[in-house]
Parts: C-alpha cells; sequence; structure tokens
C-alpha cells in the first residue's frame, strides 16, 4: 500500500467543521483504493485558538518545519499533501508535494497578506472549485491544477433526509466566530425575526466562550462540534440554510445543504459559483434577511432539484473517483 502524507495544523485536526472532515474522509477513500493517508501534524508552538502571538498562521507552520520533517522521514514518506500554505516549503525536501488548500489569499481573510508570498512559489495544486483554479493560474501562474471537491457523505443523506421533519420556520447556519463568517449578521436576523427559530452551529468547542461577548436572542439556539449525524438531523429539519461569509474555498456545508434539498441563500461573491442549483439563491448584506424570509416562506419543503444536483457534483463517490484518478497519475 502506497502511504501519502496529509500535513495540517493542530487546530484544524481537532475541530469538528471541513479540515478535519475532509481528512477523515480522504482517510477512508485512500483505504479503497490502496492507499494510505498518514497524518502529520506540528505539536509545538501552536494554540487551540487561531492567533498566538509570535507565532500567527503562517509564522507557526515555518517554526514547526523541523517537527513536520522529522514525522515525514518516520514515516519515510515521499509525497505528501499540506494544506496550508506555511508549508509550501516542503517542496524543497519532498519532490513530490501538493496544496490543498483550506484557505486563500483573498483579502476578506484574516493574514491574507501573509500568504501572499508562499503562494507565489507554489507548483502544483488540489483544489475545490473551478474558481480557484482559476484563480490560482489568475493571481500566481499556477497551472498544474487538479479539481476535487470535498465530497458528502452519501449515506448521511439518504438516511437522515425525510420532508416530513421540516420546520417552517428554522432556519440554519454553520460556521466560526470569526469577523469574515459574520455571526453578528445571523444574531441581528434573528433579533429582527423573532417568528424564526435560528440555529447557529459552529465547529468547536472553543466558540462557547468567544460567543459570550454576544447578545444572543431568544430566538436563537447555539450548537458546537456537532458530529456529522447531528449535523444532517438537524440540516433535515432546517427549512433554509443560509451562508453569509465573505470568502470560502468551497462551503461545505452548503454542499450538505443542496444534498438534503434544504432551500440555500448564499453570498453573491464568485466564489460561491459553484452553488447554483435551482433554489440556491445569491444575495448580499442588503438584501439577506428578505431572502431567508421569502426562502422560509415558499410552499416548498425541500428542493428535489438541489439534491439532484448536489449528488451529481458534490458527492463521496464524485471525490472518490477524483482522488483515484489523481494518485493514479501521481504516484506511478
Amino acid at each position: 500500500m502506497k502511504k501519502v502524507g496529509l500535513v495540517m495544523r493542530k487546530i484544524q485536526f481537532t475541530e469538528a467543521q471541513g479540515p478535519r472532515i475532509f481528512a477523515e474522509r480522504l482517510k477512508e477513500i485512500g483505504r479503497e483504493i490502496d492507499v494510505d493517508i498518514i497524518f502529520i501534524s506540528p505539536e509545538r508552538h501552536v494554540s487551540g485558538y487561531d492567533w498566538k502571538p509570535g507565532y500567527e498562521h503562517e509564522k507557526g507552520d515555518l517554526v514547526n518545519y523541523d517537527i513536520v520533517l522529522d514525522q515525514i522521514d518516520k514515516e519515510k514518506l515521499d509525497h505528501v499533501i499540506y494544506t496550508v500554505s506555511g508549508f509550501t516549503f516542503l517542496k524543497m525536501f519532498i519532490k513530490k508535494s501538493v496544496l490543498f488548500p483550506h484557505s486563500f489569499p483573498d483579502p476578506a481573510l484574516t493574514g491574507y497578506e501573509m500568504m501572499k508570498p508562499f503562494y507565489s512559489i507554489v507548483d502544483k495544486a488540489i483544489v475545490q472549485t473551478e474558481f480557484l483554479k482559476s484563480e490560482l493560474a489568475r493571481q500566481f501562474g499556477v497551472t498544474d491544477v487538479t479539481v476535487i471537491p470535498i465530497g458528502f457523505n452519501e449515506v448521511l443523506a439518504k438516511k437522515h433526509y425525510d420532508p416530513s421533519q421540516v420546520i417552517e420556520n428554522r432556519i440554519l447556519w454553520i460556521g466560526r466566530d470569526e469577523e469574515n463568517r459574520r455571526p453578528d449578521l445571523v444574531l441581528d436576523y434573528g433579533r429582527q425575526n423573532p417568528d424564526k427559530e435560528v440555529y447557529m452551529v459552529f465547529g468547536g468547542e472553543r466558540y462557547k466562550e468567544s460567543m459570550k461577548k454576544y447578545h444572543i436572542p431568544d430566538n436563537v439556539r447555539l450548537q458546537f462540534a456537532l458530529t456529522q449525524e447531528e449535523i444532517f438531523t438537524l440540516m433535515n429539519s432546517s427549512k433554509v440554510y443560509w451562508s453569509c461569509s465573505r470568502f470560502d474555498t468551497f462551503a461545505m456545508p452548503l454542499t450538505e445543504a443542496l444534498a438534503m434539498g434544504k432551500i440555500v441563500v448564499k453570498p453573491e461573491h464568485p466564489c460561491y459559483s459553484h452553488i447554483h442549483a435551482k433554489h440556491a439563491f445569491a444575495g448580499n448584506e442588503e438584501n439577506w434577511f428578505e431572502l431567508v424570509n421569502m426562502a422560509a416562506a415558499s410552499s416548498q419543503k425541500t428542493s428535489a432539484e438541489n439534491r439532484l444536483y448536489a449528488f451529481e457534483t458534490f458527492s463521496r463517490s464524485v471525490m472518490k473517483q477524483g482522488y483515484q484518478d489523481f494518485f493514479a497519475e501521481w504516484l506511478k
């Protein structure tokens, strides 16, 4: 069995959202196609929070190179996928290294200026959307780019789908307490729409503390670090899934929401252009509240069109085929 290293930050492995779910799914797929995915993570100078003075983001990656290289050497790895740009220098040591970004140097994201120099030396990448592929070419001249989505769990999407359980006034938002995710907007929506039941789901337990700075309206329910089973159960009972982030590399919950037949309200930013099913409506800060209310008032409980589009485009099967094809060429 061929071994491939997956280098991620410690915090990415510990949260219950995107990066860890991607890692676990890739490991499962790897077993099915005879590739052993080995998790690699630095342990020194890391924090349970996004920022630790002196070791913010890419700085923290740089000061952990020795630990990462020791782990790679111990596992005798000659193929590595790294998910943060701070580990771009791995290409100096591991010829077969490829970037799979969970972030991107976009002005909407904290620390984007720090990311840019690292992206200027990327030569090979796997990305989740055609938008990111075009941006890597346009901004950094990277043309060796493969597009593979993070596939949602088809078993859970079938097991938990039950339109009769949809609660007409339930709105679901999934994100982090980070400025670019706009949790403040969701709370404001809840205050202005007391007839709605708004669920806000956060990926890590650490947000229990950070959310204390807000006044939480009585109709807003906070949930933390839910399992995939819990996410799909809650997704099924919701009428509308709303994303109001400024930028995403993929937005996995949006594809899960489509798979569960939700009516989706999303940002107009072109990074969400892959979410274009029949009942997915793009808006902005000026009209989001109106769009969410219009979606909630729809006579349709679920969207069969959204669900079909998701299964054809973003399923685990699509992801598996993508990696099977990629590894067949890369691991030769």
